[in-house]
């Protein structure tokens, strides 16, 4: 402050003097707000921003930010525990190891709080398994979960071990065999790619692969609850399950086809009334949802005995283009985007574009959680049958090169701002933009530029302009705090 103002201070009195001082403090407000950014460009990961300046001018924003709008409160990000993840994992040195564990838990890191794991074997794991697989074993006597306790508990644990609060959710992707009527565990014809020989018989999408018997049904509602159960005894506690990995999906690796009045049969009287039976606190979800018709999703939401235990809904893939219109239609249900679409092994910007536009679609219309596929690969990111898909971070078995791909950078602008418990934020004006309010009242805007050029991005908040300076192709996050 010069000595020109300490002077007209002194002379002023009364209600000049309020005013003025009113108006002071606004000024010197908005230069003292503090403000982070961090951009992302191809060639300049996870940088330090400094070109910020601040505006009290009538010029029109560009994005207005409303901090008393809140919507929907924020459950998490993360992504998947494949057994073919830890593997390539676990070429690496301990030190290595750790490190990787540390960026993707660790609140310096991605701060993931939120993962799924597979309730059996998926296709990325090594090899086809249940945790029965010993035909007609209706009691489940020999349930076990001792194949995990090698793999996937080691690697949870691993993650745990950084980040206590770690969130885990389970879904299957198949039934034990015997519990299908093809006796096979996945669905779809033989692929000659397939090193797992494949000769399931093939369903159509319209009919249910589960043995609709009661016998059937209680065994694999038992199956359900001793998975929890075993869990838990393990120290992860499985925070919901979801019915079933793309139930209208028959590809040639885990799978199984569901009618969705056969879900909600399922659910209303097995499923539902084991878990209450046993005392589980696991949540029950209708997902993974993976069609475009959202009558599927309303079959079952709207089966009385099916919706007094469902609390929530998962969507991935074609079910994104239903998430808008059913989240209106049910509002009293969470909704989680359960499986980033994966690629096809490009790992580059416009893999990461494309991810930002799903995050966008996914959670401007009420996902509370985002979920990533596949967080460590090797470098072929090979599924089991050939897939070659896209992964977080790449580790190279032979030369221990690690390579840190350009949607960990994205999954990161998000994850590592926004706390457990924000709510994003309503906003009006331009687009490729997210908006949250964290618990300790801090602002997070998430903002890409996908042009070539770099872009000047005027922004509104709490009636002061903010002048943003965007790089070029770059992912960008501003933290206010004030």
């Amino acid at each position: 402050m010069n000595f020109d103002i300490i002077l007209k201070i002194k002379k002023m009195t009364g209600k000049n003097l309020f005013m003025f001082l009113s108006v002071l403090s606004i000024t010197f407000g908005v230069n003292a707000q503090k403000v982070t950014w961090k951009y992302t460009t191809e060639k300049e990961p996870w940088k330090k921003g400094t070109d910020l300046s601040f505006k009290n001018s009538g010029e029109k924003a560009d994005i207005i930010i409303y901090p008393d709008k809140k919507v929907q409160k924020m459950d998490g990000f993360g992504a998947c525990f494949n057994e073919m993840g830890y593997e390539a994992l676990l070429s690496l040195d301990e030190k290595t190891r750790q490190n990787i564990i540390t960026d993707f838990f660790t609140k310096e890191g991605m701060n993931f709080n939120f993962c799924r794991m597979p309730l059996g074997s998926n296709d990325y794991s090594l090899s086809y398994y249940s945790y029965n697989d010993v035909y007609e074993d209706f009691d489940m006597v020999n349930f076990n979960i001792d194949r995990d306790r090698y793999i996937l508990i080691p690697y949870i644990k691993m993650a745990k071990a950084k980040n206590p609060n770690l969130k885990i959710w389970a879904s299957p992707w198949t039934p034990p065999a015997w519990m299908k009527v093809n006796n096979h565990y996945a669905m779809g014809k033989y692929n000659d790619a397939m090193p797992i020989d494949n000769k399931g018989k093939f369903i159509r999408n319209n009919a249910t692969a589960f043995k609709m018997e009661e016998r059937y049904l209680q065994a694999y509602a038992l199956y359900f609850s001793k998975f929890v159960q075993a869990y838990a005894k393990e120290g992860i506690d499985v925070s919901i399950v979801q019915v079933q990995n793309e139930p209208v999906y028959q590809p040639q690796w885990q799978s199984c086809t569901w009618r969705p009045e056969d879900i909600a049969y399922y659910v209303g009287n097995f499923l539902g009334p084991q878990f209450q039976k046993d005392g589980l606190k696991t949540e029950i979800w209708l997902g993974t949802v993976n069609t475009s018709n959202p009558n599927f999703t309303r079959t079952v939401l709207n089966d009385e005995k099916a919706s007094q235990y469902i609390k929530g809904v998962g969507f991935q893939w074609d079910a994104k283009h239903t998430v808008a219109t059913l989240h209106k239609e049910y509002p009293g249900y969470k909704i989680m985007q359960t499986e980033s679409e994966c690629g096809n092994g490009e790992n580059n910007w416009k893999s990461a574009e494309y991810t930002w536009s799903l995050m966008q679609q996914y959670i401007a219309n009420g996902a509370s959680s985002y979920m990533y596929w596949n967080m460590i690969l090797d470098e072929t990111g090979k599924s089991t049958w050939g897939w070659k898909q896209n992964m977080l971070i790449a580790v190279n078995k032979e030369t221990k090169e690690v390579k840190y791909n350009p949607e960990y950078y994205l999954m990161k602008h998000l994850s590592h701002y926004v706390l457990p418990d924000a709510y994003r934020l309503e906003t009006s004006g331009g687009k490729d933009h997210l908006a949250f309010v964290n618990p300790n009242g801090e602002v997070v805007l998430l903002l890409m530029n996908q042009d070539e050029q770099g872009k000047a991005v005027l922004l509104e908040l709490n009636d002061k302009k903010v002048a943003l300076n965007l790089k070029g192709k770059s992912i960008n996050t501003f933290v206010f705090n004030n």
